[in-house]
């Protein structure tokens, strides 16, 4: 039998297990874990988060060991499903450029949810959440720009990277591993129209299905199903099904390269991330300036077109919408001198100020700019002030890109910031939990995390 890209993806993850950790990817995991905490932390108040708690014990009722954000304990699925769906409602889990997904969110949860039988030593779990970032990334790439347009990339190339997590995680045979793959790209599914019929809100569900199918793929190679072996490149695979047009090779080239989490992206806004560079631009310009909104006269903002397919709402009409609406978050901006969570959450969209300020902001979109997307995402923000002074910032790579990573203090803070509820005990835990995986002399402890971790 002829090897497939397929083929060599797998044997790329059994082979990924065989070898130490390098330390950078030891050191990228531990932020991962620490995104997700934040993550997490922020999002469980939310009135989203109740339903999603409710739902998942009504999906996967019973006793259980794993824990929930805000919430008791579950059972490993509906824990999972939870804590994928609670760690997406603010939208400040990780990114990435050419995938155009959110990794850790389906790679990390289906893992803390398994290691919470107390079973999965730290090493197991390293190679587990490194397998899910590597294939949800490394399809995402294949897929493309096409397939980003057309459907939630963390639903799709998601579930089957949280195949691969929960596959390693539960120490699949590399053949059952395959199945694994095969039988999450069955299950692949999460359409935009959701943006387009302003059903917001359930964009949560993307990601918590995603993990529950990857789950529920791996469980069922272990008991002997078989799975889609070409279930990427296949005739009626993903690629030639979903609207696939980027490059193949992303399935199977460059395995000597860094793995695939270390080329993530750790979000610094809380907002969709096809708007971070206009506010990455605005906030330089204001800071370089001196900027106050008092002055402002008008904003100019072009932008690559593909931002406005995921995130076009003109204004919001309700708080699930405001991580959507580029006019919003910019106003928001200048009018408080930040992007607060209560701008988020509880959005003052009638706000006399802030409608004026958004009635100056124009929004365009330049062909060359998406030329060069997904690997960049560029976008140029011109301010004129009321003096007729204009000030120009271009900005084509995003804060927390790997080109300008996070230090883990600056981790820290930003934990805090986006999970104000969050106490110095708990902050402390997390810290220290997710640090722990730097440590390769740790390899062979068992990782059951704790019911701190959760605030539960």
């Amino acid at each position: 039998m002829n090897a497939i890209a397929e083929d060599v993806l797998v044997n790329h993850l059994v082979a990924l297990q065989a070898r130490p950790v390098p330390a950078p990817t030891r050191e990228r995991l531990a932020q991962a874990l620490m995104d997700w905490f934040t993550a997490g932390w922020s999002g469980m108040d939310m009135p989203g988060a109740a339903c999603v708690r409710e739902l998942a014990r009504q999906c996967a009722p019973g006793p259980g060991a794993a824990y929930v954000f805000g919430g008791e304990a579950a059972t490993g699925m509906a824990a999972a499903f939870a804590n994928a769906a609670i760690a997406h409602l603010r939208e400040i889990d990780d990114a990435h450029r050419a995938a155009m997904l959110h990794p850790g969110v389906v790679a990390i949860t289906p893992v803390l949810a398994l290691a919470a039988q107390g079973t999965l030593t730290q090493r197991r779990a390293i190679d587990a959440i490194i397998a899910g970032y590597e294939v949800a990334l490394r399809l995402g790439e294949a897929l493309g720009t096409g397939h980003a347009a057309r459907f939630h990339a963390t639903a799709t190339a998601g579930a089957v990277g949280a195949g691969a997590a929960a596959g390693v995680a539960l120490g699949l045979t590399p053949g059952q591993l395959h199945h694994a793959l095969g039988i999450a790209a069955t299950q692949a599914a999460g359409l935009w129209q959701l943006v387009d019929d302003g059903a917001h809100a359930a964009k949560s569900l993307h990601p918590a299905m995603a993990v529950r199918n990857g789950l529920t793929a791996a469980y069922a190679a272990r008991a002997g199903m078989p799975g889609a072996r070409a279930f990427a490149t296949g005739a009626r695979g993903l690629y030639a099904l979903l609207a696939g047009d980027g490059p193949l090779a992303a399935l199977d080239g460059e395995l000597q390269a860094p793995e695939r989490i270390n080329t993530a992206t750790i979000k610094a806004w809380p907002c969709c991330a096809q708007l971070f560079t206009p506010l990455d631009a605005t906030l330089e310009l204001m800071r370089a300036h001196g900027i106050r909104s008092g002055q402002v006269a008008a904003v100019q903002i072009v932008i690559f077109p593909h931002a406005l397919k995921i995130a076009g709402v003109d204004w919001p009409a309700n708080a699930s919408e405001t991580c959507f609406s580029l006019r919003y978050v910019v106003a928001s901006l200048l009018l408080h001198g930040a992007l607060r969570l209560q701008d988020m959450q509880a959005p003052q969209v009638d706000c006399p100020a802030l409608r004026t300020l958004a009635g100056r902001i124009t929004i365009d979109t330049d062909e060359s700019f998406q030329r060069v997307f997904p690997r960049k995402r560029p976008c140029r923000v011109t301010i004129t002030l009321q003096d007729g002074r204009q000030l120009s910032a271009m900005r084509e790579l995003r804060r927390g890109d790997p080109e300008e990573p996070y230090s883990w203090e600056e981790l820290r803070a930003r934990m805090r910031a986006f999970a104000p509820g969050m106490d110095d005990a708990s902050a402390l835990a997390i810290d220290r939990w997710c640090a722990g995986f730097a440590d390769p002399a740790r390899d062979g402890e068992h990782c059951r995390p704790a019911a701190g971790l959760f605030g539960g």
